[in-house]
């Protein structure tokens, strides 16, 4: 019983850990390149605001290897270790597959890692082929291969959920999802939930069966989002008790207040709803140092 708990934390852990990972900022995950020294260098890398400092140290601590640096308001957890890549990324993400098109620079990653931990080679060999590996474009309209088992297409929530687990949407919403309180019109106050790609939009397809919600289609981006009533409450539900960084807390404030403004009279629900988006708000605006200190709050 216990080696079965201990694999099924395993997997939960991973599966929460590649939704997050598809779900932040594109901005180098997968990383490596060639120095002004001609050396070359590789790392996987996770950056947010200082804001979810606190996610980071989850992630590290889940892993057991790499490092969290702060500089300004970004945070980031990193790690360099070609060993502890391949030891610890590599085998994640070959056993449970990125969902986006970030799954294309994971590919081109791990070919990099194998270039350079293979002793055979040699100096010369290895910069042609990392240098002919950098050279290589994500095509448009590139789809993760994980969605080929529904041919690429998401026609319902059973298809969804043969590639799509909860674990993976709730390591998602983690980086991309948003629970907010938004003016419905003059006087009124609604709660809301919305998470935006502005690339993959099978991702968000299955997601809004999944979840409910309809996908919509932005100048520059696709968005999955509701304020319908029933769905808010179905969402409370669905991700209650679920989530590790700062979004944990910004839910939970959402949450309660979705449900206790029932209880007022329209006028007393929008002063209410009023108080809570700004606290809401000044969460957010919420940095931190490196020993979890507030550096500012607005």
């Amino acid at each position: 019983m216990k080696k079965n708990i201990s694999k099924l934390i395993k997997i939960n852990i991973s599966c929460w850990f590649v939704g997050f990972t598809d779900g932040v900022a594109d901005a180098g995950t997968f990383h490596f390149s060639k120095s002004k020294q001609n050396k070359w260098g590789l790392y996987f890398k996770i950056s947010q605001s200082t804001y979810n400092l606190r996610v980071l140290y989850y992630v590290k601590k889940l892993l057991g290897v790499g490092q969290v640096s702060i500089s300004g308001n970004e945070a980031e957890y990193r790690i360099r270790d070609l060993k502890a890549i391949l030891q610890h990324i590599i085998p994640i993400f070959d056993k449970y597959p990125l969902l986006t098109s970030k799954y294309f620079n994971y590919d081109i990653f791990k070919q990099a890692a194998l270039i350079f931990s293979n002793p055979i080679l040699s100096k010369e060999k290895k910069d042609e082929l990392l240098t002919e590996l950098k050279s290589k474009i994500r095509p448009e309209e590139y789809i993760s291969p994980a969605w080929s088992v529904i041919n690429n297409l998401v026609t319902s929530k059973t298809e969804a959920m043969i590639v799509m687990s909860k674990l993976w949407i709730i390591g998602f919403t983690e980086a991309e999802g948003s629970f907010y309180i938004v003016t419905k019109e003059k006087g009124r106050l609604t709660h809301g939930f919305e998470i935006t790609q502005k690339l993959d939009k099978i991702v968000l397809t299955s997601i809004g069966f999944i979840l409910g919600m309809i996908v919509v289609k932005k100048k520059t981006y696709f968005s999955v989002v509701s304020t319908n009533s029933k769905t808010i409450n179905d969402l409370i539900w669905y991700y209650y008790g679920t989530m590790k960084g700062m979004k944990s807390l910004e839910y939970r404030i959402w949450a309660r207040s979705f449900t206790k403004s029932k209880n007022y009279v329209v006028l007393e629900r929008f002063e209410y709803l009023t108080k809570i988006r700004d606290q809401m708000r000044k969460i957010r605006s919420i940095r931190l140092d490196k020993n979890f200190k507030i550096l500012n709050k607005s």
